[in-house]
């Protein structure tokens, strides 16, 4: 009998130890079965990165002691990114879209007019050779402008802003540092800026850096403004796209230009900030904050005075977001 229990053991255990051979074989040979269908797949060399996010708001006041106008608010944007990466080549594309907008009423629901909050139209396209592990031959054009007319409120009669006026194209080849898919340094030492203003009536007023009207000592037209002005110079550009903390995802975009021609010791600065707070898959709250500084730009302060200042925006949402990333085609 012990000796029947014994042969049952070894048996046991012979055919546990050729089952973790086959097993074993059998794993390898679908590992090896996957890396072969892979190989056969076409590779894919698109990246396709997107967020979209809607939110609102409804402030209502009905005898309300410490006061307050009733309005509607709504803020709509769109990031999307696509890069297109085979061997040394690199092409990256940008746009940002946002609209955003406060509707104001009085108590007795009469409208009052609707007051931007934030208005933006952003491409941006690269395109980079690799002539040295992380270092890229880049050229870069972007294009920036606005949906909507902008005014000075209370008056809202007479627009300052309005669809490609301004407008903003530039073009630079430079080379570029990217050692980690989620940071890059580029310098370009021929860059071209291009400011467009479609309206005269802007122009003749020699708005956002372009040649103003030529007037008589009576104030009479002689020739209009300039539409279009172009700069040469240098032009600097640091990205930066990671998430810092779980579900905190931060956006960082730094651009300088020199005029060579012009002030050079005035340099245009462009400084982006975007943080992401992922709530769930449908909700997130987003913080931007945006500072622009160029010295053709005269802004008239609260005291009259005009001259180029230092622009600052701010803009905190949160609503229903949806974001798509990694989808490689």
């Amino acid at each position: 009998m012990k000796k029947a229990i014994l042969f049952v053991l070894v048996l046991f255990a012979s055919a546990s130890v050729f089952s973790q051979e086959g097993y074993e074989k059998m794993r390898n040979d679908l590992k090896k079965l996957d890396a072969t269908h892979d190989s056969l797949l076409p590779k894919k060399y698109w990246t396709y990165t997107s967020l979209f996010g809607l939110s609102a708001s409804q402030t209502a006041f009905v005898n309300w002691a410490a006061g307050g106008r009733n309005n509607i608010a709504v803020l709509s944007f769109i990031d999307f990114s696509a890069t297109y990466e085979k061997r040394r080549f690199k092409w990256a594309n940008d746009v940002k879209l946002a609209l955003g907008g406060m509707y104001y009423t009085d108590s007795a629901g009469k409208k009052q007019g609707l007051q931007k909050t934030d208005d933006r139209i952003d491409l941006a396209t690269s395109v980079g050779y690799e002539f040295k592990k992380h270092w890229f031959l880049t050229a870069i054009g972007g294009f920036r402008t606005q949906f909507l007319n902008g005014y000075n409120f209370p008056n809202d009669s007479v627009p300052i802003s309005t669809f490609m006026a301004p407008g903003y194209a530039n073009f630079s080849l430079g080379i570029e540092y990217a050692p980690v898919d989620y940071f890059s340094v580029y310098l370009s030492p021929v860059a071209s800026k291009m400011t467009f203003v479609r309206d005269q009536r802007l122009a003749d007023a020699g708005a956002f850096g372009v040649t103003a009207a030529v007037l008589d000592d009576n104030g009479n037209l002689i020739k209009h403004g300039l539409r279009f002005r172009n700069e040469i110079g240098a032009y600097f550009r640091v990205r930066f796209q990671k998430e810092i903390f779980k579900n905190i995802e931060m956006k960082t975009r730094l651009e300088l230009f020199t005029n060579y021609a012009h002030n050079p010791q005035n340099i245009d600065v462009n400084f982006e900030n975007i943080f992401t707070f992922k709530v769930n898959k449908w909700f997130q709250a987003s913080l931007q904050w945006n500072l622009i500084y160029d010295d053709d730009i005269k802004i008239r302060d609260s005291k009259g005075r005009t001259g180029p200042r230092t622009q600052f925006k701010s803009v905190l949402g949160l609503g229903i977001s949806y974001t798509l990333t990694n989808v490689k085609k």
